[in-house]
């Protein structure tokens, strides 16, 4: 993993106070930057807090839905005026949505689904580009996990749609020396898959998710952590020369 490679930036990372995306935080602050985390669950952002302190990182908690847009717009402007402007955004937050056949899918529930793992990023990016743009050299990541169409599955629809918008927004920000780009982190347990696994409807409609964990084919979050931090190294770049 890259180590002391993000002195000095300041990084934000949604969905931050557990599974990957606390995994990432935690993997960020190691590589030196100094990390806001964000969720709507305080308690366990501060445990990811505290987990980044004790490996004498830097980390800060903000509640917000990501989905509100003035609460995204205050949790922005406290994350800068506490730590400095935003140069690594990763949009981890997301939900897993409905389990059913669409035509039974309650229509509010489907399309809170698709707020959430594409509104939310949208709104994360639109607030940290300005500044980005200002500066260059920042980066955006979005998670996009299982994007494949499953049956049963069509609100999870959203992280398709965010791949297209991470492709659209990198081909705009390119000439500012911003990259936006999707990431695909694998299949990790967490609390979004263990519902996929446990609950009654994951298993009616997905059986067959439980064979990645029964053949050991899923990943620690650390894993997906590592990649987001290599994907990062020229970040620094303009600061280094």
């Amino acid at each position: 993993m890259a180590t002391a490679e993000l002195s000095g930036r300041t990084a934000l990372v949604t969905g931050g106070g557990r599974g990957i995306g606390r995994a990432i935080a935690i993997a960020l602050a190691q590589a030196g930057a100094q990390v806001a985390v964000l969720a709507r669950s305080r308690g366990e952002l501060e445990e990811t807090v505290r987990l980044i302190a004790a490996g004498s990182g830097r980390a800060w908690a903000v509640t917000a839905d990501v989905v509100d847009e003035h609460q995204v717009e205050r949790a922005i402007s406290a994350v800068e005026a506490e730590l400095g402007l935003i140069d690594v955004l990763v949009n981890n937050a997301g939900t897993i949505g409905p389990i059913a056949p669409f035509a039974e899918t309650a229509s509010d529930a489907w399309w809170h689904s698709v707020e959430v793992n594409l509104k939310g990023p949208m709104l994360m990016s639109r607030q940290v580009l300005p500044g980005m743009i200002a500066r260059g050299e920042c980066r955006i990541i979005n998670l996009v996990t299982g994007v494949a169409p499953f049956a049963y599955f069509s609100s999870y629809c959203g992280k398709a749609a965010l791949i297209r918008l991470s492709e659209c927004l990198a081909a705009e920000v390119r000439q500012h020396g911003i990259a936006v780009f999707p990431m695909g982190p694998g299949t990790v347990r967490t609390a979004m898959s263990e519902h996929s696994l446990n609950s009654p409807e994951g298993r009616q409609w997905l059986p067959w998710f439980r064979r990645i964990f029964d053949d050991s084919l899923d990943l620690p979050p650390e894993r997906p952590a590592e990649l987001a931090v290599r994907t990062l190294p020229d970040v620094t770049t303009r600061y280094q020369a």
